[in-house]
C-alpha cells in the first residue's frame, strides 16, 4: 500500500480522537462552571439579602425592626413561612417603639440598558412614598447611574404623593417629567442626559404603586381600626 493511502486512512483516526478530546474538555468545562455556580450561589445569594436588608432601612427612615408580607390574591397581607415566595412581596418597617413607619415594595422595569430592580419605601400613613434604592442596575456609567448618585433626583422620594381617592385608587399616577418642569407633588424632576432612565423610575414607580399602593393602604387601616377599637375598649 502507498504512503498516501496510509496518510488518507489515519486523517479519520485523528480526525475522531480530535473530536473525543474536545467533547470530553466541554464536558469537563461546562461541569467545573456548575461546580463553581453551585459553591458560590449561597454567598451571592447572602450578600444580595444583606444588600436588600441595608436598602429597607435606607428607605423607610427610623425603622430598626423588619418584617417580610406577601400580598394574596385578596390583597391580604400574609407572613412568609417556610421560605415560601409569594407573587408580590413587601417588606413592612417598625420604630423603636413597634410603630409602623412604613412598607418597602421591590419593583422592576426595563431601564435604557437593561431591566433596572428598585426599592421604595411608602408612609400610609401620609400617603406618600418617603425613600427610594437602586437595587440592580446596568445603566451607562456616568450618565443612567445618576438616578443612584444625584442628590436632586432621590429628593424626588422624600415626600412623592401616592395619595388615594374616595374609590381606593391613586388619585395622580407617578410620572417623571423633564428636568425643572416639576409642578405637583406626585411628579418626578427628570436628569437631563439620563431622560429615558430617569423616565423609567418614574414608569416603574407610577405602575407599582398603581396596584400595590391601595392593597397597602387598605391592610394599614385595618389595623388601625382595629387598634383603636382596642384602645377605645381598654378605656371603657
Amino acid at each position: 500500500m502507498s504512503e498516501a493511502a496510509n496518510i488518507a486512512m489515519k486523517k479519520p483516526s485523528s480526525s475522531m480522537k480530535m473530536l473525543q478530546a474536545m467533547l470530553v474538555i466541554g464536558i469537563i468545562s461546562a461541569l467545573l462552571i456548575v461546580l463553581a455556580f453551585e459553591l458560590t450561589l449561597p454567598r451571592v445569594q447572602r450578600l444580595k439579602a444583606e444588600a436588600l436588608e441595608k436598602a429597607i432601612f435606607t428607605v423607610l427612615p427610623g425603622t430598626v425592626r423588619t418584617q417580610a408580607f406577601g400580598i394574596n390574591a385578596d390583597g391580604a397581607l400574609i407572613e412568609i413561612e417556610n421560605d415560601a415566595t409569594p407573587e408580590l412581596t413587601c417588606y413592612a418597617g417598625y420604630d423603636k417603639n413597634e410603630k409602623l413607619v412604613g412598607y418597602a415594595v421591590e419593583a422592576a422595569g426595563q431601564g435604557y440598558a437593561d431591566i433596572i430592580r428598585i426599592l421604595y419605601g411608602y408612609n400610609p400613613n401620609a400617603q406618600v412614598l418617603i425613600g427610594f434604592q437602586v437595587l440592580e442596575s446596568k445603566e451607562t456609567p456616568g450618565l443612567g447611574d445618576k438616578i443612584e448618585k444625584e442628590q436632586r433626583f432621590l429628593d424626588n422620594f422624600i415626600a412623592l404623593d401616592v395619595g388615594l381617592d374616595n374609590d381606593g385608587k391613586i388619585k395622580n399616577q407617578v410620572i417623571t417629567v423633564k428636568q425643572g418642569e416639576k409642578q405637583h407633588p406626585w411628579e418626578i424632576d427628570g436628569i437631563t442626559g439620563a431622560t429615558i432612565t430617569s423616565r423609567a423610575i418614574g414608569n416603574i414607580i407610577g405602575t407599582s404603586t398603581m396596584e400595590v399602593v391601595p392593597k397597602l393602604f387598605e391592610n394599614y387601616e385595618k389595623v388601625e381600626n382595629t387598634l383603636n377599637q382596642k384602645t377605645m375598649e381598654s378605656n371603657e
